[in-house]
């Protein structure tokens, strides 16, 4: 097992392991299934919570957010990642983590 520390933090509340597992900080549960909600209509797709994780993470990734600032569901937000989102289904087809 590998210590905690070696997680790669993302955002406040988010960071992936070695693995490539996310781990999410239960208080996030709520933001991000807001977020999933605020996001189907822009993106015409049937988001759930681990298509928000993902996209949050492509766009830490890319840069497109602050790793230091803790996530809020505001319109912001849902404009960085509806393009994650999409790119998900487009290129993934809506398929994400190992379970799918």
């Amino acid at each position: 097992m590998m210590p905690h520390s070696d997680n790669q933090p993302i955002v406040p509340g988010i960071s992936l392991d070695a693995a490539g597992q996310a781990t999410v900080d239960p208080v996030l549960a709520d933001l991000l299934f807001d977020l999933a909600i605020q996001l189907e209509e822009p993106t015409n797709q049937p988001v759930d919570v681990e298509h928000v994780l993902a996209a949050i993470i492509l766009a830490a990734r890319k840069g497109e957010l602050d790793a230091t600032k803790p996530l809020t569901a505001d319109a912001e937000l849902v404009a960085v990642l509806v393009e994650h989102v999409k790119s998900i289904f487009t290129d993934y087809d809506g398929k994400v983590g190992r379970d799918d």
